[in-house]
């Protein structure tokens, strides 16, 4: 890959993906800004792509997704750890059996699962969701969707890096945003990199100074 900007030749990603404490967003979206092609976010992506999502992996203390995302994407455990959020928790318990399960008080059978963080009555809480996981020493949170928890992130104001893929592909009408939900209070960031492999555009935003 080449660093665009700041104009720096080839990119190191380890050193520009280091991830201190807070909250990383990661997404691909196409030029059109849909999340999703075919109903999957897959197919935007190449395997540069791929190879970006493992080293923001091994950077983060723990992988948040939501339940929705985990079965349209097919994920399977990853490292570091994961965290799923889920209000029903209608997940398989055998397959998910060292995920950290993020719910809520109202929902049935939560003793299926060894690790639960109870972030709310009915709807989950983000501030408590996050205090969860920095009780396990989980402070670098790399959230990888789906739309909705990326809209309660923002709704939260707990976003502090975006890093966001664009595919040259257009999509077309009706796709998804990466974001989900009401609106939210507007939060400026700032462009910290821009790398490219000659197809795809690799953006990290970074949180504006106040």
């Amino acid at each position: 890959m080449e660093q665009l900007f700041p104009a720096g030749g080839p990119a190191d990603l380890s050193s520009l993906y280091a991830q201190p404490p807070g909250v990383r967003v990661n997404f691909i979206a196409s030029a059109d800004g849909s999340a999703v092609l075919e109903g999957r976010s897959g197919g935007l992506g190449n395997p540069n792509d791929q190879a970006l999502m493992g080293v923001l992996r091994k950077a983060a203390d723990v992988v948040l997704v939501g339940a929705g995302t985990v079965r349209t994407e097919g994920y399977d455990l990853v490292q570091p750890r994961m965290a799923i959020v889920t209000r029903r928790l209608d997940l398989d318990p055998d397959t998910f059996a060292e995920a950290i399960i993020v719910t809520v008080a109202a929902a049935p059978g939560r003793d299926r699962f060894r690790d639960v963080i109870i972030a709310g009555d009915t709807e989950v809480h983000v501030p408590t969701m996050l205090a969860g996981l920095t009780e396990r020493g989980l402070t670098r949170v790399l959230c990888e969707g789906g739309p909705s928890l990326v809209g309660a992130l923002e709704a939260a104001g707990a976003i502090d890096e975006l890093c966001l893929t664009v595919s040259p592909i257009l999509a077309g009408p009706g796709g998804t945003r990466i974001t989900a939900g009401p609106p939210s209070v507007p939060q400026r960031m700032e462009l910290a990199h821009l790398l490219t492999d000659g197809e795809l555009l690799f953006t990290r935003y970074v949180r504006a100074a106040s």
